[in-house]
């Protein structure tokens, strides 16, 4: 397997794996909210991380990542994990998940775009046909579908549309400085790691500030809620963001953004089974699409 093969394959596993926390987190943050919910799957995903970095390096904590890494990483976890979600779940408020995802589709074009940029990365012109497949696909399949828990009267307004973008291009920029900081610490796990310990430090600062540690005791003590954030937090920021930086590292920026952004198609199918909804033939084709476009991005 080549190493572009490797991280489109990882992509994959992203996106599965994404698919499978968003129903988890839905679940935890019905319970206590999405501050207290973001607070606690970044401190179960650096335990878990401390408990893989030991037990295959060693190492609690990726101590032989140099300066450069730390800065360049740590600086992708506070942009990607702590402003990128921060302005997500207030996009969500504002204008529900139904358009604000929408915006967000543009994040892989993003990507691709500074990847251009910084990192000097070409795309062929089947790569580029598959990412207007997969970006178009997934764009159609979420106009159709409407949640039923959508916010009543939800509609796009310009702060939404605003901080939605803002979430698109936190995760852009997160996944090129990434990139950056792989260059001289090619340890996937050591690098979602300090990722993610940033970003934890992030959600703290900002938890302190709100004076919310109240509320954060108290989801402790919500043992169903728990148990969701815990799911999410495995399948969420420990194997996904791991197998997203393995992604990364292997496959070109646009690439691995394009694949990793399939969530709203790959979660169509567990919907259907979950939560009974019906699917129209625009949402098929939309995922048809999405799936071709995928298949161009291997060739």
């Amino acid at each position: 397997m080549t190493p572009g093969t490797l991280g489109e394959v990882a992509a994959i596993g992203t996106a599965c794996c994404w698919t499978a926390s968003s129903f988890a987190f839905t679940a935890a943050a019905r319970r206590f909210g999405s501050l207290t919910l973001n607070v606690i799957r970044m401190g179960l995903a650096c335990v878990l991380f401390a408990v893989a970095g030991w037990a295959m390096h060693g190492l609690w904590l990726p101590v032989d990542a140099g300066r450069a890494a730390w800065f360049w990483l740590g600086l992708s976890g506070i942009i990607g994990f702590t402003i990128g979600d921060l302005a997500l779940f207030r996009a969500f408020v504002l204008m529900g998940p139904r358009l604000t995802l929408l915006v967000l589709t543009l994040w892989p074009v993003l990507a691709a775009g500074i990847g251009w940029a910084v990192l000097h990365e070409s795309l062929s012109a089947p790569a580029l046909g598959g990412m207007a497949l997969v970006v178009g696909g997934v764009a159609w399949v979420i106009l159709e579908r409407r949640p039923p828990d959508a916010p009543a009267g939800a509609h796009a307004s310009v702060a939404g549309v605003l901080l939605a973008l803002v979430s698109a291009t936190c995760q852009a920029v997160g996944v090129v400085l990434s990139k950056i900081g792989m260059e001289g610490y090619p340890n996937a796990l050591g690098s979602t790691q300090i990722r993610a310990l940033a970003g934890l430090a992030g959600f703290v600062v900002l938890f302190t500030l709100l004076g919310a540690w109240p509320r954060g005791k108290a989801a402790l003590r919500d043992g169903p809620g728990m148990a969701y954030a815990s799911l999410g937090a495995v399948f969420g920021p420990f194997l996904g963001v791991w197998l997203a930086m393995v992604a990364i590292k292997n496959a070109e920026v646009g690439v691995a953004s394009t694949i990793m952004a399939t969530v709203p198609v790959l979660i169509i199918p567990p919907s259907i089974l979950i939560y009974h909804e019906r699917v129209s033939g625009r949402a098929v084709l939309g995922a048809v699409a999405a799936i071709a476009g995928v298949a161009l991005l291997f060739l």
